[in-house]
């Protein structure tokens, strides 16, 4: 007699074509200080990493360094260029600059004031949240302009590696605004990943692929272990 077919739950396996996206978040930048506003690039607010960034950065990259990476992009912004330093360092890449994967832009609230607005809670700050919209910043990027470059950056990235994985350093709202597109969520469903997490896409014509977000499991083995008591 013949044994009826088994079908196991496969594992998911990314289709042929398709590229993965490592997407971390710098670490923590320097903080804002009233009257010492950060420099400037093409109008974005441009801090180094903060001591506390730079060790972030350190954990991330270790991390990413035991997997398959076949390149690196960065922005045009120092944060995400500090940050993956030590992970092209150690697998000999080059990081290519992407930079339509930069921040949004926040208009007048540029440069530091942004931080100092919304932990006021600032009447404009406070509307930003409830209604989930960048622009509500005197002259902040619109929101379907930030969506449009954002989805370029992805798309030419995705086209230019096709069967690779690539770790792309880039910053809290672009990573948001990709994984809103992937899942056709709210605008700011996805808002909230932490300095240097790794958030995980696959990305093909048809389709964009949620595998993880905010993963920050290597900064807190890190933080428990220094917590437990020797033995």
């Amino acid at each position: 007699m013949t044994e009826p077919r088994a079908y196991r739950q496969p594992r998911f396996q990314a289709p042929p074509g398709a590229t993965e996206l490592i997407l971390v978040r710098h670490g923590e930048s320097q903080p804002a200080v009233d009257g010492q506003p950060f420099d400037l690039v093409d109008g974005h607010g441009d801090p180094a990493l903060s001591p506390e960034g730079e060790e972030q950065a350190a954990k991330v990259c270790a991390r990413l360094a035991t997997e398959r990476i076949d390149a690196i992009y960065v922005t045009n912004l120092r944060r995400t260029h500090q940050t993956a330093a030590a992970l092209a360092e150690l697998l000999g890449l080059t990081p290519i600059v992407e930079r339509d994967l930069r921040e949004v832009h926040l208009g007048e609230w540029e440069g530091g004031q942004f931080r100092r607005r919304v932990a006021e809670l600032d009447p404009i700050a406070v509307r930003m949240f409830e209604e989930e919209r960048w622009d509500v910043i005197p002259g902040a990027e619109p929101g379907p302009e930030f969506a449009a470059r954002v989805r370029g950056a992805v798309e030419r990235i995705a086209a230019a590696h096709p069967d690779e994985r690539v770790a792309v350093f880039a910053h809290g709202g672009t990573i948001g605004e990709i994984f809103a597109q992937a899942a056709r969520s709210r605008p700011w469903a996805f808002s909230a990943a932490d300095n240097a997490s790794i958030s995980h896409l696959v990305v093909t014509p048809q389709r964009w692929v949620v595998r993880r977000f905010n993963d920050t499991s290597h900064l807190e083995t890190a933080l428990t272990a220094a917590a437990e008591p020797p033995t």
